[in-house]
């Protein structure tokens, strides 16, 4: 999306993290809660079960979310309708978010009950070292 535009290194200037980057329309609403020890993001998913639902980590920090719906049956020709609002079966939903630098991706772990997906990425409390780092200058190359 906007990557092919700015590239990746330099989305950071453009916006700042974590990013968020939607498609389809979600129909998976998100919550984002930062507690002393994890990032906890609650989705809503009624209706998808956990085998519709597929959760990975991409590119060293970007947790990416899908969710991909089966289709209802259609109806007969002799079948009509009268109110038609939930469209023609689940929609599929597809984020992406960039994790803060503190988690711990080996760690996270997710679960989804009474359709909402739930994922918790715990923190890591130990301080990461710093990444300035001071080039030297000389008079030639």
């Amino acid at each position: 999306m906007a990557d092919g535009i700015l590239g990746h290194p330099f989305r950071r200037l453009f916006w700042s993290p974590p990013i968020f980057r939607e498609w389809s329309g979600s129909p998976a609403l998100m919550d984002w809660l930062e507690s002393p020890s994890a990032h906890i993001f609650k989705f809503n998913v009624s209706g998808y079960n956990k085998e519709d639902i597929k959760v990975q980590i991409q590119d060293g920090n970007i947790m990416h979310i899908k969710g991909e719906g089966i289709k209802e049956e259609s109806h007969t020709k002799d079948t009509v309708w009268h109110v038609a609002e939930r469209g023609s079966g689940k929609a599929e939903f597809s984020r992406e978010i960039e994790l803060p630098e503190n988690v711990k991706i080996e760690q996270i772990k997710a679960q989804v009950e009474n359709g909402v997906l739930t994922i918790v990425a715990p923190k890591d409390s130990t301080p990461k070292p710093s990444k300035v780092r001071n080039v030297n200058i000389t008079s030639k190359l």
